[in-house]
């Protein structure tokens, strides 16, 4: 249990991250910086439990509070003296976050003996939801609804995790789910992976 309530630090650091990065971008201020790496880091897991009808996660946990503390300041601290952070790193760095909260967002809700289909989409909601609400309060398109597969890599993983879990030790089924939205991910930001339905000019 240690593990995964680190792996959940890490994802919300992570996240929070990218959220400060967009902050900047933006040219916010410090108060834009917390409230964009504040929603990007527990914004999809607190609709998730909001949904499943079970205590918001953070509520009684502060630690996610000082992953995304340290995060931000980490991400201030570093902009301001290079002024810019490696797209690449931190397109991995979302890669690796969003896999964290996909399998453990669809683990949480197959705890609380939900269907299989609604654990997956808890999952996706957990990976994917905070990184919409940062674009939507930065007045951008979300990313996951106009670049490479994403919300797709959060299903996969977490039809895996399901899949794995009715045969296979959760460690090694959180594991091979993590695997396969990081690879996926990877694989689309690498490859350019999307899924064309309209034809533009």
């Amino acid at each position: 249990m240690s593990f995964l309530w680190l792996m959940d630090l890490i994802g919300c650091g992570v996240f929070a991250i990218s959220g400060a990065m967009l902050a900047y971008q933006q040219r916010m201020d410090g108060v834009g910086v917390i409230i964009l790496a504040s929603a990007t880091a527990i914004g999809g897991g607190t609709l998730r439990d909001l949904l499943l009808d079970t205590p918001v996660f953070w509520l009684n946990q502060p630690s996610y509070f000082y992953s995304i503390a340290i995060a931000s300041l980490f991400s201030i601290a570093w902009l301001n003296k290079f002024r810019n952070i490696p797209e690449r790193a931190l397109e991995l760095a979302d890669a690796v976050g969003l896999s964290l909260f996909v399998v453990m967002g669809t683990q949480k809700a197959m705890a609380l003996g939900t269907s299989d289909l609604t654990a997956v989409i808890m999952g996706t909601i957990t990976g994917c939801f905070g990184g919409m609400i940062r674009d939507v309060l930065a007045n951008q398109v979300p990313m996951i609804l106009k670049k490479e597969l994403y919300a797709v890599c959060c299903f996969a993983g977490g039809i895996v995790f399901v899949i794995a879990s009715e045969s296979l030790d959760a460690d090694i089924s959180w594991a091979m789910a993590f695997t396969t939205v990081l690879v996926l991910r990877l694989a689309a930001i690498k490859l350019k992976w999307s899924i064309p339905v309209f034809k533009y000019d």
